[in-house]
């Protein structure tokens, strides 16, 4: 059955799109060199015609608007990587690439006539005062957050400000006849990029990076550390649906699994200059094996270490076709608070692969890639996958690999992609799930509250009722599920959200992780 063409603008743009900014965001350093900025005829012919529109034209324009529509023409015209990000979106992509921001900590959504808390972030201010999930901020210094649609950017920058300073929050919770206050004093709050770590087997340890950010590194370590104290000597790295981000992050990461003065990557410019990575330091996990997890979705500085590890004939790569991206940004600030990310270089995996997808065809084909692979059958057979020869490239213990297009595993593990996975999918992307579970944890909060991940593990069922009910909740919003042959997988997401908001994301991947097919074929392999 064909894939409904409404989806795919929302879960490719959520995960792919995303990775023209996230993935887009390498630390190559900004220009100085000013040579770049002389007038010439070109520039003061645009300069003179937004003067002429500005002064003359019959009605009143926003030249403003008139420039962005400008500098998104020219660079549409480039790559599919050169992109123009507008002052509202910087500031919140450099935090979130930074892996930090300044706040209270909690997670939160509009809900009905007040701000809810999903909730409180571990360690963060919020949590260490006591504000829980399914609490209701009322008001935020006295200002009014009840009864009055507000957007999440207003309410974020209401109990955003500088480290130290306190907010005064005036809370509803369930089953206290009185508002709550809390003064909470605001601090800097980590954005974690390593969403889950934890112990398969006995010997086999697994890490999710959701992307590469300015902290990934310090993130990553941590995490392997404390699994190499639980006895972890082999490590799957969860890779899938990473969209990329800095690439020192990436190149550190690759480093510690490789020995020194081995090439991770090399890059060249326009004029044909090369720069060449090595890796410089013992890494600390040299001697254990390793899986890297891929999917479609995984994209730049996630095919940076998935590439380097590969061509130097360590561990094993393991899922689906890479997305493609092998292209350097460098960004340009453009003194409003906009800045432009334009490609500036290439980069090669150590055996020379140029994994960079074609985008001569355009914007619009380039993005709906992932459409011709559900189409051609690639996401089902590895058979299906295009390879030309011409860009055939081996490793130094023998093993072909190819260019052109992504990272191909090493070994290929289908998609189920069925209707109602899709479905399912879209859901989780889109946040209905995550409402809807909200609002049934809603009906025993302070139940749910004192509950261990432990006890909720155990104790915590997903009846029919519950299914039916999110199905109907889906039909509300224009989505017919069925769910017949998928109850189970239905009952294991709502379980896998439920103790997300309840316990974070860690616990959100080991619950869903019991059924994946790509963690299953990872522990079998790490058997033999």
């Amino acid at each position: 059955m064909r894939l409904k063409k409404k989806y795919i603008p929302i879960l490719f743009s959520l995960g792919i799109v995303l990775g023209i900014i996230l993935g887009s965001f390498l630390n190559f350093g900004s220009s100085t060199d000013t040579a770049f900025f002389n007038s010439n005829s070109k520039k003061e012919k645009l300069s003179k015609l937004i003067d002429y529109i500005d002064y003359e034209y019959v009605d009143t324009v926003n030249t403003d608007s008139i420039v962005d529509v400008t500098v998104n023409g020219i660079l549409d015209n480039l790559d599919p990587h050169s992109t123009y990000i507008p002052p509202e979106e910087l500031q919140e992509i450099e935090e979130n690439m930074k892996g930090d921001f300044v706040g209270i900590g909690i997670r939160f959504y509009p809900y009905q006539d007040s701000v809810a808390v999903i909730h409180a972030i571990v360690g963060g201010p919020s949590d260490q005062v006591g504000i829980r999930g399914g609490d209701r901020i009322i008001s935020a210094n006295d200002i009014p957050l009840s009864g009055q649609a507000m957007s999440d950017d207003s309410l974020s920058k209401i109990l955003k400000g500088r480290v130290n300073t306190s907010v005064n929050l005036k809370i509803k919770r369930q089953g206290e006849p009185e508002l709550l206050s809390y003064t909470v004093k605001r601090d800097i709050v980590p954005i974690s990029s390593v969403t889950a770590s934890y112990m398969l087997t006995d010997q086999l340890g697994y890490i999710k990076i959701n992307r590469f950010a300015e902290s990934t590194y310090d993130e990553f370590i941590k995490a392997l550390k404390e699994l190499k104290s639980k006895g972890a000597i082999q490590l799957a790295l969860d890779l899938r649906d990473n969209p990329g981000g800095y690439v020192s992050s990436a190149e550190a990461i690759a480093d510690e699994f490789l020995e020194k003065n081995k090439l991770i990557l090399f890059t060249k410019n326009k004029s044909g200059k090369v720069n060449k990575t090595y890796s410089n330091r013992g890494g600390i996990f040299e001697e254990g094996a390793v899986f890297i997890l891929i999917n479609e979705n995984s994209a730049s500085a996630s095919e940076i270490v998935a590439g380097a590890l590969q061509d130097n004939d360590k561990g094993l790569i393991i899922g689906r076709r890479s997305f493609g991206k092998g292209l350097v940004q460098r960004e340009m600030s453009l003194g409003d608070g906009s800045a432009v990310r334009l490609t500036i270089a290439r980069y090669y995996t150590p055996t020379g692969r140029s994994i960079q997808k074609p985008y001569e065809l355009g914007n619009k084909d380039y993005f709906e890639d992932y459409l011709e692979r559900y189409e051609n059958g690639e996401l089902r057979s590895a058979d299906s996958i295009k390879v030309a020869d011409s860009l055939k490239f081996k490793t130094p213990l023998g093993k072909i690999v190819y260019g052109g297009g992504g990272i191909i595993p090493d070994v290929f593990v289908p998609k189920n992609i069925d209707y109602e996975i899709e479905h399912l999918n879209y859901l989780l992307r889109s946040g209905y799930m995550r409402m809807f579970i909200f609002e049934e944890l809603e009906k025993d909060r302070s139940y749910y509250n004192t509950l261990s991940l432990e006890e909720f593990q155990n104790d915590i069922m997903i009846s029919d009722t519950i299914v039916e009910d999110f199905i109907s909740y889906a039909q509300l919003r224009g989505i017919n599920l069925r769910a017949k042959k998928y109850r189970n997988v239905y009952k294991s997401y709502l379980k896998a959200t439920m103790a997300k908001q309840l316990f974070g994301d860690n616990a959100f991947e080991q619950m869903v992780n019991q059924d994946d097919a790509i963690i299953q074929k990872v522990i079998s392999l790490s058997a033999n």
